[in-house]
């Protein structure tokens, strides 16, 4: 190893005492010396340099079909990633759509149960609507006809009070000495008969008043009723509501 530094001394000295090429770069160097320098450089070089550049090709090969083998594993590593991840997105959209699709049907279904319930709500609440103004209609007439009826005995009760007193007084005044007897008990039937009619209107009044109150307990009760089914409703609805997110 030694002579292949020796003889590359030698051969850089030769080319610094050669002789110039005027107008060049270039100079002339004995041929002979300087082929005979690089046969020895080469006989010196060693042979395991041979041997380690043969590794280094064979490293190179190596390196190359590893390259190869590892493009061609990315390549098709890239090709089933690719195909596992349009069946991936191909199932996921499936599952969306099914999935979207049952989210649709229990918002149908949860629409169509509410809106049998608020049809079904309305008509009880038509209903006790009906119920409720027939009860009144028939409470009304019943309180109406039982006025009617207190005030005609009452008016007839004055009327014949009047009567009897007019007789009384016209029967009295023909009895000159019982004339002031007669006007007092006159004016004491008549008073009467204002007292009697009075009583009378008072009674039809407090039936009257009883039978709207009775009809206004009925109708307290109703819209209570009401009132629970409507609360019943908002809160099925709202169940349905949270069973459909």
């Amino acid at each position: 190893m030694y002579r292949v530094f020796e003889a590359l001394d030698e051969l850089g000295a030769i080319v610094e005492e050669a002789r110039g090429v005027p107008m060049t770069a270039g100079c002339v160097v004995p041929r002979g010396d300087v082929l005979e320098l690089i046969d020895d450089i080469k006989d010196a070089i060693p042979g395991e340099l041979d041997d380690a550049q043969d590794v280094l090709d064979a490293r190179d090969g190596l390196l190359r079909e590893a390259k190869e083998h590892s493009d061609s594993m990315v390549s098709t590593a890239t090709t089933e990633a690719d195909s596992m991840l349009n069946h991936a997105r191909a199932e996921a959209d499936r599952l969306l759509a099914d999935a979207k699709a049952q989210a649709d049907r229990m918002v149908a279904e949860a629409r169509q149960h509410s809106e049998q319930m608020v049809g079904k709500a309305r008509e009880e609440a038509e209903r006790l609507a009906a119920t409720a103004r027939r009860e009144y209609e028939a409470n009304t007439g019943r309180a109406k006809t039982e006025a009617d009826r207190l005030i005609e005995s009452g008016n007839l009760a004055y009327e014949r009070a009047v009567q009897e007193g007019i007789k009384e007084q016209q029967r009295l005044v023909s009895q000159t000495e019982i004339v002031s007897t007669a006007t007092s008990e006159a004016t004491r039937l008549i008073d009467s008969a204002h007292a009697e009619a009075d009583r009378l209107r008072g009674e039809c009044d407090i039936y009257v008043d009883s039978k709207l109150a009775e009809f206004e307990d009925f109708l307290n009760g109703t819209l209570r009723s009401v009132g629970r089914g409507r609360h019943q409703l908002r809160t099925a609805a709202g169940t349905h509501d949270y069973a459909a997110r």
